[in-house]
């Protein structure tokens, strides 16, 4: 297979970014060529809630550059990817529009959960040590310019992520207006750290072995070069990074500045950062820290290989994204064998409606999580389940998902008892800056439709939450979904509650679902 040449861009809070990959199905991915531009766009962003036209100007002017080294490679597709800066700033419909006037580029701007994953996977694409690693219990820990996140692993399997208000340039705001010593600024930042774990470390780390960190995020990079690690075959033991941040906790900005080898601005986001890593390998117990030294970019090429197929990996990450919502519904006390039964039933309706309801495999996901968060609001109150399912689903980031996702789970959700308007569907995101496929309101309205329809008569075949159709077939037939069970027992609450989800169902797709019960002889 021929070699692809990629351009991965990343329009951070702090710096303006550029990767030229190489990628193809036999050597992988190779970074051939690495720009960055120093940009405080947060500064603006976090501080005023906009960016200003000044750092507008300077910013086309850089991505326009971008664009010319793109030409000299003959890059044949990129992806740009804005965060946290952009994601937070008022006047962002604006500086996307000048951006794709002045330079040609289209920027989407990312959800954080998606930004994460997107680095995760670049871990998993760059270290052949990963699988080996997670087998025990792991935290990735991610720290930005504009926040931090905090993932656990366990046996191969992703227990939870949070994302915590811990960026390096909202803690340097927030203590630029705190008079204080070196010395004293250390203990601030690690009281800050403390009180934003300290419920992270009540839920989640409570009899839970933490044996490794994978640390990634732009500062830690510094860490790696000073200390003459290249990858995550090297590793730092806690000690050895326990005295790293006792050393630089009492060097002034001028100090770390000559130590690292960076500018002023850079200098003082590291004593920040390394706070965040050191703290939570205290909290865990973590005995290595593992430098992954990966950067977003990274991450957009591994996204951009796995979705056009150009690589293999061997790690499942849509059984990640899964695994978080198992763990989701688990907090929040749901009918595990009820769900169990959902799961196949909605499956196996998708799988046999493929020609008729023209949906993609991202969507079949999607209807696995409505199945398994629909309930969730129960925990909260179980006569109006269905609002508060839709607002937990809206309050909580599933790692993997944008946010447009996650606003389709929870109207899917929220539908599932209560009648279906087509004008009342609730739709925060703006389509044509959320949405890469480019679908209409309309459309993103039809596909909770339909994947309603689906979650509704799915459920209602376990009305009574005894998996009584266990061992149903289905096939179309001449204009019905005819689903047979051997069940030889009572049906009439799942025959009762299947007839009144049928008439949706039949009006969405044009097919009317028949539940047939096969008599012994």
């Amino acid at each position: 297979m021929a070699i692809r040449m990629f351009a991965a861009i990343d329009v951070g809070s702090f710096e303006l970014e550029m990767g030229i990959y190489e990628i193809s199905y036999k050597t992988g991915i190779r970074c051939v060529d690495h720009i960055r531009h120093v940009i405080a766009l947060g500064r603006d962003s976090f501080s005023q809630g906009k960016i200003s036209y000044e750092l507008v100007e300077e910013m086309c002017g850089v991505l326009s550059e971008f664009v010319q080294i793109m030409k000299t490679y003959k890059v044949k597709d990129y992806r740009a990817y804005a965060t946290s800066a952009l994601r937070e700033a008022r006047n962002k419909q604006i500086i996307l529009d000048q951006i794709r006037v002045r330079t040609g580029l289209n920027v989407r701007i990312i959800s954080n959960s998606e930004q994460r994953f997107i680095s995760y996977k670049a871990i998993a694409s760059k270290a052949a040590e990963f699988e080996k690693i997670i087998q025990k219990g792991t935290a990735i820990v991610d720290v930005g310019f504009g926040s931090a996140q905090l993932s656990l692993f366990d046996k191969d399997a992703l227990v939870t992520t949070q994302n915590l208000p811990l960026g390096t340039m909202r803690i340097r705001s927030m203590l630029s207006k705190i008079p204080s010593t070196v010395r004293g600024h250390k203990e601030q930042i690690e009281e800050v750290v403390d009180n934003e774990l300290f419920t992270f470390r009540k839920m989640y780390l409570k009899d839970r072995q933490v044996a490794n960190l994978i640390g990634i995020g732009e500062n830690i990079l510094y860490v790696i070069r000073r200390m003459g690690l290249k990858d995550m075959s090297d590793k730092i033991d806690a000690a050895t990074m326990h005295q790293l941040y006792d050393r630089l906790s009492h060097m002034s900005t001028d100090q770390i500045e000559e130590y690292f080898g960076v500018n002023s601005e850079y200098a003082s986001l590291l004593l920040p950062s390394i706070a965040v890593y050191n703290r939570i390998l205290e909290i865990t117990g973590a005995d290595l820290f593992w430098a992954a030294g990966i950067r977003l970019c990274d991450g957009i090429a591994a996204e951009y290989a796995d979705d056009n197929k150009l690589v293999k990996f061997s790690h499942n990450f849509e059984n990640d994204i899964l695994a978080a919502s198992r763990n989701m519904a688990k907090r929040y006390k749901c009918h595990t064998s009820h769900n169990q039964a959902l799961e196949e039933y909605a499956l196996k309706i998708f799988d046999n409606m493929k020609k008729f309801h023209g949906l993609e495999n991202r969507h079949r996901l999607l209807l696995q999580i409505a199945v398994l968060l629909h309930a969730c609001g129960k925990f909260i109150s179980i006569r109006n389940s269905n609002e508060c399912s839709y607002n937990i689903i809206m309050s909580t980031e599933i790692i993997g998902l944008s946010h447009l996702e996650r606003e389709i789970i929870a109207n899917v959700v929220r539908y599932n008892i209560r009648d279906f308007d087509y004008d009342m569907v609730q739709l925060e995101t703006q389509i044509h800056e959320e949405d890469p496929s480019g679908l209409s309101r309309n459309a993103i309205t039809i596909l909770i439709a339909k994947l309603t329809a689906i979650l509704r008569l799915a459920n209602s075949m376990d009305r009574s939450h005894r998996g009584k159709l266990a061992d149903c077939r289905m096939a179309v037939r001449d204009n019905e979904l005819v689903i047979t069970t051997g069940y030889q027992g009572d049906l009439t609450l799942e025959r009762t509650s299947f007839e009144q989800k049928a008439d949706f169902f039949e009006e969405i797709f044009g097919i009317r679902p028949v539940l047939k019960q096969k008599r012994s002889v």
